[in-house]
Order: C-alpha cells, then structure tokens, then sequence
C-alpha cells in the first residue's frame, strides 16, 4: 500500500481536478476572470476588455452558456460582471436569472464589451479581462489553469503577481505518478478515503438522465436512447447504455444547461467520460459500491495522470485522455489486474492518437461516444489479453512511455493543427 503522506497527495490532486462546474469551463473561467476584475473594481464596468489565448478563444466560441439560450463569450462576459462570483469557481454563473440575461444583452448592445486574441503568447489557457468605470480600473489574468488567478490590479496597485501559468501545471509536481501507482492507489487506498468521488456519479448520472427528457444540442443521447436506434439497430445493453449516458450529458453541457456535471483536470467532458462509462458498467452488471469507488478513482486519477504531461488545452480531442481513464476503470470491473488496464491503455492509445480538437460545440457528443466506445472495444480486447504490441506505431513496451508519446504529440507535434483549426473557424464563409 502506499504511504499514508502520499496517499494524502493525491487524494488533494484528486480533489482539486475533479469539481463540480456549470456549463463549458473555457467561456465560464472568462466568466470567472470578469468577476474577479468586476469585484476589484467595486462598481459595474463601464469598459470590459478582454484577451484570450488561441484555444481558449476556440473552446468558447460555439457552445451555449448556462441559462442564457445564447451561444459564446459575450454574454458569459457581461454576466460575470453583473452576477459572477469568483467564489463559486467553475459555478460562477449560477445565480442567473432570466432578468439578469437580459441586462446583459442591454450591456453587449451598448457595445461596451470587446474580445481579442492576446498576441504573442505561449501558455494555450490564458486569460486577461481589463475593467474601467466609476472607480477607475482593474484588470485579473488566469493562466495555466481555469481558475489559476496569477495576476491581479487595481488601478496602480498590484494584489496579486504571481508566476506564469505554467507553474501552475505542475501544481502536483510534489505527486510523482506513473500508471503503475494510479492502479495502486486506486485499488489499495482505505475507502473512507476515496469514497467522496460517488459524487462524481451523483452529478453526471443526473445530467445524462434530465437530458434523456430534453432537447439539448444534437440530442444524441435521447436518439441513442430510442427505441428505433438503441433497440432495433443496436441493441439494447451495456454497451449501447453506455453511449447513451456519456452523450446525453455531454448534449446537457454543450447546449448550456444549468446542470452542474463534475468536471476532470478543467474539462466537463472530460469529466463526463471518466465517469458515466465506469457507472454504466457496474451498475448494469451489479458490482459493489466499492469495485465503483475504486473504479471511478482509477479511471480519474488516470486522466490526470496524462493531462499532467499533455497540459490543459491542446490541439488533442480531451476525450481520448478521458476515455483511455473509462477503459482502465471498466477494466477493473470486469475483473483486470494491472496487466489488463496497461494493456486497455496501450490499445486506447494505439487507436485514437490524433483526434483532433476543433472546439467546444454541440458536436462534441459524437466525439465522447468514439471515445468510450473505443474504451470498451480496448477493455474488451485487454481482458482477452489482447495489447497492441511495441513494433506498432507509437506503442512501446513502456506504458508510461507509450502515454508520453500520446502527449508529446498532443503538446508539441499538433501545433501546427491547432492554429489551422482556429483559422478555419474564424474565417467561415457563411453565405
């Protein structure tokens, strides 16, 4: 068993990467960010202006924010001035009424909001938001992480100057993991001290079955789940449960639904796909509440485990991490020791390297259900003993090596992805 102190590490690492959050977290941490601004300042803004990194520019674009029925950043921008608190972290929005979207549509119409790319940065999660009004000016910067505040001012007077956001990627450097300890801690830690993470089934189980009774995005939960697709084309069972939870509340999400889901190293979606899978799984097939406990742990910790080298945003679809973390957790359920999640992880990454991210959207649903289809396929495959092996592609013999290359490709080699993506989405031609 691992020792008491570490075990502490990384029961907080957990706890600070897996959080509840209200609505796609790129828009809401600019949401944030103008909250925190809006309470230095002391007063309404009068001038909002705010700059944004590429990919948080491009996750935020096309995804509804929560109770307002209106899609991208300008209207998270004036409700984090009007009703944010900065307190309520990735839920800064949620005291949102109907009468303070439409104050907020008063203030985009009074044009005194502007957005821009911030030039010449590196950091790929970076926001600025300056505020000026009746009380001179403010300005908070959040880098390196959706709620990472690293710069705070008002007027002449700096509050808070801290590092460059990419300190706060290694928040956890004092965490030495490898997927060897994630298995082991997940599967030897005291349940008392593991068992908070049920609420991340609580949550997300929620969200997938309000969705499953509304018309949120592309409804490709409520379509999976109908009797038609589900029953006379897929049939009705485990599998097809599976991407009928994990795309309907990413349907919830996408479309801006004030529905809490608890959220992986800043991601919704993420969050959703490490979990829904691995509940789906035990729950259908009657496992204790400890093998889910233990499962969701497993299935968490190693996506955090790979977002740690892989960084925050990328030009890699988060739901591959996401998905490789469900693959070990169902594995485990299934009955796999170690060498079957390792192998789950080496087929995971095998197959959907690559996949690249185009932004948050509606859309987003369909990428989830590869991925946790994909998770099963690999879990499957694993527990057959059945593993991509070393002469193929990207896979080593190593497993932490074969995940370092997944994020090495993801973080250095998609750049040049990223930024054409960003530019076929700014420059549509809509006739």
């Amino acid at each position: 068993m691992i020792e008491k102190k570490e075990r502490e590490q990384i029961v907080a690492l957990i706890k600070r990467e897996v959080v509840p959050a209200i609505g796609c977290t790129e828009p809401i941490a600019v949401a944030l960010c103008t909250a925190k601004a809006t309470e230095v300042l002391g007063c309404r803004p009068e001038k909002i202006e705010v700059y944004l990194s590429a990919n948080i520019l491009k996750n935020a674009m096309g995804v509804g924010i929560p109770g307002t029925g209106m899609i991208g950043l300008p209207i998270a921008v004036a409700l984090g001035a009007l009703i944010g608190k900065s307190e309520y972290q990735l839920e800064v929005l949620k005291d949102s009424t109907p009468e303070w979207v439409a104050e907020g549509k008063k203030m985009i119409d009074a044009q005194c909001i502007s957005i821009a790319l911030k030039e010449n940065i590196e950091e790929k999660l970076y926001i600025e938001v300056s505020c000026s009004g009746e009380n001179g000016t403010s300005k908070a910067i959040i880098s390196g992480g959706h709620t990472h505040f690293v710069y705070v001012s008002k007027g002449d007077e700096v509050l808070l100057d801290a590092c460059s956001g990419k300190e706060s990627e290694q928040e956890a450097g004092d965490v030495q993991l490898s997927l060897r300890k994630v298995y082991d801690f997940a599967t030897t830690a005291p349940l008392e001290e593991i068992s908070f993470i049920l609420e991340a089934k609580r949550l997300n189980k929620a969200a997938a079955e309000r969705s499953f009774h509304e018309k949120y995005g592309h409804e490709l939960g409520r379509i999976l789940r109908g009797s038609k697709s589900e029953k006379d084309v897929m049939g009705d069972n485990t599998f097809t449960h599976i991407l009928s939870y994990t795309s309907a509340a990413c349907d919830a999400r996408m479309a801006g639904a004030m529905i809490p889901v608890m959220s992986n190293s800043g991601s919704g979606n993420q969050g959703i796909a490490a979990t829904l899978p691995v509940v789906v799984y035990a729950d259908d097939n009657h496992k204790s509440e400890e093998e889910l406990t233990r499962a969701l742990i497993l299935s968490h910790l190693t996506a955090i485990y790979i977002k740690q080298s892989l960084g925050r945003l990328s030009a890699l679809c988060g739901c591959v991490v996401a998905a490789t973390g469900s693959s070990c957790g169902i594995t485990y359920l299934m009955g796999g020791g170690y060498q079957q999640v390792m192998f789950a992880v080496q087929n995971m990454i095998a197959n959907l390297t690559g996949m690249i991210c185009d932004g948050a959207k509606p859309s987003c649903a369909l990428k989830l259900t590869s991925g946790v289809s994909t998770a099963v396929f690999s879990a499957i495959l694993a527990m057959e003993k059945k593993c991509v092996s070393s002469i193929e592609g990207i896979i080593e013999e190593d497993v932490d090596r074969s995940i370092r290359n997944l994020t090495r490709i993801g973080s250095e080699a998609m750049n040049e992805t990223d930024r054409m993506v960003l530019d076929m989405m700014t420059h549509k031609h809509c006739d």
